[in-house]
């Protein structure tokens, strides 16, 4: 994995640092490593919105929790907490921090302002909250630019489909999910400037029966290709006894779809883990926000189907390798929204800060952008 180069120092993230005056001012080093008088060995939590299961956004943070352990044997000790809803999260917090954990992991954007709290009340803990944007001097933030692999699943989604018809399932209308629809679609309509992506909210990270539903329904509505950017592999196994496409989302679903799946998005968090882990063993670790895509690691371009032409790979792989490089990006005008407005000029492209308060849908998107 690459080093912290991707950091972000955001606004929001040292308004925060600001109102927690509060924490022990001798934490804080001249160099900015909040350093915490440390246990060994060191006690790590992690707290997951959905069951670990076996496939999944939790799946895989539970993966990288395991290769952390390996990597670090001896120095760390884990634990996992699972299935955590919103209401609960600021007490299983609460809980960890009191146990000795001085090392917490929160994984869930809706973890964010509970993660905030609980920092709080325990400045000799540091707590890490995925996919967030807010920091304090004991509290970074950790995301992936997930929008990057969906572009690239999107140039495939764009090439496979024959009704130019694509569904796909969201949950929440947060930037993240903006992002990566958005991505996708341009991606989609780079290889066929005639499809569309017909939208379905189910408002859930996680519910296999309302995203087998929303499947169900886009299937009716005579697409051909479903993606999603929820967490079950319901959406895969639709496609699958339905004879058409999907993309996977976030572990590789190919067990789920044997024939459906063409490519997907996989998430690897194990060397993010195992990197924070070290600089706060090592007293270096800092309030930061990492946004970390393609060339760090931390996103991963699923395989991709035999099914696919070799110009298409071809393709697929020429724009991974440019956007690695940084030579290409993917949000440059003209970019238009849903009703046609110009929203990025030609030769422009979209800020870091702008794709972090994404909230419109591109031209070719169908759908409230609720």
């Amino acid at each position: 994995m690459s080093s912290r180069r991707d950091f972000l120092k955001t606004a929001a993230g040292l308004t925060a640092a600001g109102a927690m005056g509060g924490l022990p001012l001798t934490s804080l080093a001249a160099d900015g490593y909040y350093k915490i008088p440390l246990k060994k060995p060191l006690k790590i939590g992690f707290v997951y919105i959905d069951p670990v299961g076996n496939i999944g956004w939790s799946y895989q943070h539970e993966l990288a929790r395991k290769y952390m352990d390996r990597k670090l044997a001896g120095q760390v000790e884990s634990t996992f907490v699972e299935n955590v809803p919103d209401a609960r999260a600021e007490a299983v917090f609460r809980q960890l921090a009191s146990t000795g954990h001085q090392l917490i992991f929160t994984t869930s954007f809706s973890y964010m302002n509970p993660t905030l709290k609980v920092a709080k009340e325990f400045p000799h803990v540091i707590f890490e909250q995925a996919t967030g944007f807010k920091t304090a001097p004991n509290m970074g933030n950790y995301n992936g630019r997930f929008y990057e692999a969906q572009y690239l699943t999107g140039l495939v989604a764009g090439a496979m489909t024959k009704s130019d018809k694509i569904g796909f399932i969201l949950p929440f209308p947060i930037p993240e999910v903006y992002r990566v629809v958005d991505a996708f679609t341009i991606g989609l309509r780079e290889t066929n400037p005639k499809a569309t992506v017909s939208t379905v909210w189910v408002n859930t990270w996680y519910d296999p029966s309302k995203e087998r539903e929303a499947a169900q329904t886009l299937v009716a509505s005579g697409v051909d290709v479903i993606a999603t950017h929820t967490d079950s592999p319901a959406p895969m196994q639709v496609a699958e006894s339905h004879g058409i496409w999907a993309i996977g989302q976030d572990s590789n679903q190919l067990k789920y779809g044997p024939k459906a799946q063409l490519t997907g998005v996989i998430d690897n968090w194990g060397p993010y883990y195992v990197e924070t882990a070290r600089r706060v063993m090592e007293g270096r670790w800092k309030p930061e926000s990492f946004w970390g895509g393609l060339k760090s690691g931390v996103v991963e371009l699923g395989p991709l189907n035999p099914a696919i032409p070799k110009d298409v790979v071809d393709l697929v792989m020429k724009r991974k390798a440019e956007i690695e490089a940084g030579s290409f990006n993917i949000f440059t005008g003209p970019l238009h929204d849903q009703s046609g407005a110009l929203k990025v000029p030609a030769g422009k492209s979209l800020s870091d800060g702008e794709l972090l308060g994404l909230q419109w849908f591109v031209q070719g998107v169908e759908g409230k952008a609720s």
